[in-house]
């Protein structure tokens, strides 16, 4: 009777605070799979920073005049001012997700928000030029290479590529660092620079797990029944930016904590907050936790006779039911 027998009334041996965590793949899944229904909604909130490139796409197709024009410009200028902070914002909640923090999720993130505004508007500005930069020379310098035969062409696209591989492994370590330290802009975007190659094993590895979730959801959109596709692309508001998001800062906040956050505490004499979060003092506790080395309690074995009214009767110290 194992199957459907009242396990509920069985005490287990508690689970220790000091148990060994998880470690590397095992822990990204037992953290997404904790979070995996606030990451939907942390997608969701994300998204709403995507309404002006999707407002300017509308009015470009569907006001066909100069106003459509201009508006769908200042649709995308919008765009560009509030994708960094939106982006501060997303990185912080992944962060207190990998760190276990208890996080309101709307508060934090508007909060967050307005707080990086500053320095994370200027990086998502930066990272909009350099994305039309590199979108322009995918266009302009095969063009000219085709008419010119100049390799000289041929080495600036190299150049650009190369920059643009650069900038994208910056900004694993621009945003968590952001949220996570009072340095200065300048020195966010020097650490980071500095990071993208010290860690280059660790962004390499990042780089093949997001290129492997956007290859799979590409293939998807482009090979599969046209009503599975529709799905694909309504799902885009609550699932993907979230996953690829907690990659990138699951791979990259440990990078910073150890090559960044740490050394400055040590160079104090002091022990990251973040990390005495997991070290107790045996000294300052009252209780000790036993959780993992308590003996599980047996539920009291029920008599074939009758019960005697409801009543307890007492003997030997202990209460028989």
């Amino acid at each position: 009777m194992g199957l459907f027998g009242n396990h509920y009334e069985r005490a287990g041996s508690g689970i220790s605070k000091n148990a060994p965590k998880k470690k590397g793949i095992f822990r990204f899944f037992e953290i997404f799979g904790r979070k995996f229904w606030k990451l939907f909604e942390l997608n969701l909130l994300y998204f709403l920073s995507f309404l002006p490139v999707i407002g300017a796409v509308a009015l470009f197709f569907a006001v066909d005049s100069q106003l459509g024009t201009i508006l769908a410009a200042a649709c995308l200028v919008l765009f560009a001012v509030i994708i960094g902070p939106a982006t501060a914002a997303h990185t912080k909640i992944l962060k207190n997700f990998i760190m276990e923090k208890p996080t309101f999720l709307a508060h934090e993130f508007f909060h967050t928000f307005r707080t990086e505004f500053k320095h994370a508007c200027i990086v998502g500005v930066l990272d909009c030029v350099l994305a039309c930069c590199i979108s322009a020379a995918f266009y302009v310098y095969p063009r000219l290479i085709e008419q010119t035969g100049s390799k000289m062409f041929y080495v600036l696209f190299a150049i650009t590529l190369s920059i643009g591989v650069i900038a994208l492994l910056m900004n694993f370590y621009i945003f968590p660092m952001l949220v996570s330290t009072n340095l200065s802009l300048k020195n966010v975007l020097k650490n980071s620079l500095a990071l993208s190659v010290v860690a280059l094993k660790t962004n390499i590895i990042t780089v093949l797990v997001l290129a492997a979730v956007i290859a799979v959801y590409v293939l998807v959109l482009m090979f599969v029944n046209i009503r599975y596709s529709m799905i694909l692309l309504f799902l885009l508001p609550v699932m993907p930016a979230s996953w690829l998001g907690l990659v990138i800062t699951f791979q990259s906040y440990p990078v910073i904590q150890k090559y960044i956050i740490n050394p400055y505490y040590e160079q104090r004499g002091e022990v990251n907050p973040e990390l005495a979060q997991t070290v107790t003092d045996e000294e300052e506790t009252v209780f000790e936790d036993r959780g993992g080395e308590e003996k599980p309690i047996e539920p009291a074995k029920k008599s074939g006779g009758k019960s005697s009214g409801g009543r307890s009767r007492k003997g030997n110290g202990k209460i028989i039911s």
